[in-house]
């Protein structure tokens, strides 16, 4: 073990930052900057109609749900930043106050972002992308069918940030009808994440992908009062090993491991030919001792993590 030692140097903070003033930028350089940053963005997929009963169908990233009780969620088209123009979304929200917001997954966002084409008012997006309409059963709006969850919403207000080019519209939507595909459902009847295949926008032409392999969980420190990073041994809060992640994984734990739980663990083979390797050599031991826990941190074992920590 003490032929594969590894060097590692503590994490620093960046020293050198651009700031940006917005007094400076143009729209369009604000836009590229907050979008590439704020990001990724869950898409609405919103469909309107007019008073004439003219379908639009429209995606939206600047998009969220913001209450459960009641159920609501807020998105904005903005106004044009080259022109300061509105979209026939938010005309037509003025003229009729519904909306389906449909969500979009993997299978459906090259046909969206077709959708996103700034055709002329009456032309049904629907059609142009090749997607399904369904009927709601509530609003005026259709649904789109390839949907894997359909939101039939009643707009609550319509909150105008500005005039100017660029300026949001916030669109508040009490959701009434939820229509979720069986198929993104488990045993329970509930959404299962892995099935949804999720899409989110980034900045520019970017978007990524919610996949099996990128899925991660993190446990909610609400079902747990955590000691806190302050509250770790200096060595371990200042680790050249541990990151910043696997410190807040330490600081969420009620309670640290017993001596006789520590001490049991130690006698494992695995942790007596690591200490037996290392006699003499406190740098190397720590290094190592952090090693595993980092390992075991990365897979959740944070008890295990402790025990290894405190020997």
């Amino acid at each position: 073990m003490k032929n594969n030692i590894q060097t590692f140097q503590p994490y620093n903070f960046p020293t050198k930052l651009k700031t940006l003033s917005i007094s400076n930028l143009t729209p369009v350089e604000i836009q590229t900057y907050l979008n590439a940053a704020i990001a990724p963005r869950p898409i609405c997929f919103a469909s309107t109609v007019d008073k004439d009963g003219s379908v639009n169908l429209s995606p939206f990233s600047y998009f969220n749900i913001f209450s459960v009780n009641p159920p609501m969620c807020i998105f904005s088209p903005s106004r044009r930043v080259s022109n300061g123009t509105t979209k026939h979304t938010l005309q037509n929200i003025l003229e009729v106050p519904e909306v389906v917001i449909n969500i979009v997954n993997y299978d459906m966002v090259q046909q969206t972002s077709l959708a996103s084409v700034e055709y002329p008012k009456g032309v049904n997006e629907f059609v142009k992308a090749g997607f399904t309409e369904l009927m709601s059963e509530l609003v005026r709006p259709p649904r789109v069918a390839e949907s894997p969850v359909q939101l039939e919403c009643l707009v609550k207000e319509v909150i105008a940030l500005g005039e100017q080019n660029g300026a949001g519209n916030l669109i508040l939507c009490e959701v009434k009808l939820i229509h979720i595909q069986d198929d993104v459902l488990d045993e329970n009847g509930k959404i299962d994440q892995e099935k949804m295949d999720h899409v989110a926008r980034l900045g520019a032409d970017w978007y990524c992908r919610v996949t099996d392999d990128n899925l991660f969980r993190v446990e909610k420190p609400v079902r747990t009062v955590g000691i806190g990073v302050d509250s770790l041994p200096a060595a371990i809060r200042n680790s050249a090993v541990l990151t910043g992640n696997n410190l807040g994984q330490l600081g969420n734990v009620e309670a640290l491991p017993t001596d006789e739980e520590v001490e049991t663990f130690s006698r494992t083979d695995e942790m007596k030919e690591l200490l037996d390797a290392t006699i003499g050599d406190s740098h190397t031991r720590t290094v190592h001792l952090h090693l595993k826990a980092k390992h075991l941190l990365d897979n959740g074992q944070v008890k295990d993590a402790w025990k290894v920590l405190l020997m």
